[in-house]
């Protein structure tokens, strides 16, 4: 059941970013989505509209979203928490306007408290109407399902649970369903498990797998969701971020490891791994430190780059 051809989108503008100590400066964050435009990425997360004060790192998200080019074929994203992110994200007009937009919610009721303070049936209920507005307004709204397979404080969490966030998704009109393993211990079995639920609900196309590298086995995961047929994931470049929630959590798998394992496949991404590496080795001088990709690393010390 694998798919011939593979769509990455790339959260390390945003997912990965957030993550970051000090804020980047804006004209980085613009650089570096210029350059995934320019390596074929046709979906990128750009930014978030969370408050500055809980997320100073994403306080230029008008001026990025100002600031970005707009090729014909690409889709920008955004993070919205509630009603006055989604208003904040369209105030700017057609200059800032979003493509898309994500709403988040837990499938463990103990992340769901610890992260945002409120049941993940609360939850849901807050984002019923940003959904809706959002899709009033033409954006395509996609959620992402975090600690789908492991919770930091809950420990395990079931595939019931998961299909239980999946339906209260789908019954407030979100169109697409991200499966999250945001600490990174999922396995391909338990993956594969926890994606036949979200199938049930879901067509093919619309699920994506968003996959933290904690523990190695990111790439074996997205192997695993081929093998039923996805073909939606997110990746970071560079392989940016981690979860401030979760102690310990890495960063999303970097980009540049999945297009060098779908090259081998055979499958096709549009994109150019060469200038993604580049991309990489771009945002990881801004930020002082080789980059986390295996891939990319190895590949830039081939084209003669040092690490110290």
């Amino acid at each position: 059941m694998f798919p011939t051809r593979v769509t990455l989108v790339d959260v390390g503008p945003r997912d990965g970013l957030q993550n970051e100590k000090q804020p980047v400066a804006t004209e980085h964050k613009v650089e570096l989505v210029k350059r995934l435009q320019a390596a074929g990425l046709r979906e990128i997360e750009v930014t978030s509209y969370v408050s500055p004060k809980w997320v100073p790192q994403m306080a230029d998200n008008a001026q990025v979203m100002a600031a970005i080019p707009r090729p014909a074929g690409v889709r920008h994203s955004v993070l919205v928490p509630n009603m006055v992110g989604l208003q904040a994200a369209l105030a700017g007009g057609a200059a800032t306007r979003p493509d898309e937009i994500v709403v988040f919610g837990a499938a463990s009721q103990a992340f769901s408290q610890r992260n945002i303070n409120c049941s993940i049936e609360e939850s849901i209920e807050r984002f019923a109407p940003v959904v809706a507005a959002a899709r009033e307004a033409g954006l395509k709204v996609r959620s992402a399902i975090s600690c789908a397979l492991g919770c930091p404080y809950q420990g395990e969490v079931t595939p019931d649970e998961v299909e239980h966030v999946v339906k209260l998704m789908k019954a407030i009109g979100v169109q697409h369903c991200g499966i999250a393993d945001t600490i990174g211990v999922g396995t391909p079995r338990r993956v594969q498990a926890v994606l036949e639920r979200a199938l049930k609900h879901f067509p093919l196309a619309e699920v994506s797998g968003h996959f933290h590298d904690t523990y190695g086995m990111a790439l074996a995961n997205i192997y695993a969701s081929l093998e039923v047929g996805l073909q939606v994931f997110d990746a970071s470049v560079a392989g940016l971020g981690g979860c401030p929630y979760a102690k310990g959590a890495t960063g999303n798998v970097a980009t540049e490891d999945i297009v060098f394992m779908l090259d081998g496949l055979g499958l096709e991404t549009g994109i150019d791994l060469q200038q993604l590496v580049a991309a990489g080795g771009f945002i990881s001088d801004v930020l002082g430190r080789p980059p986390v990709s295996r891939a990319g690393k190895a590949l830039l010390i081939k084209q003669g780059k040092v690490f110290a």
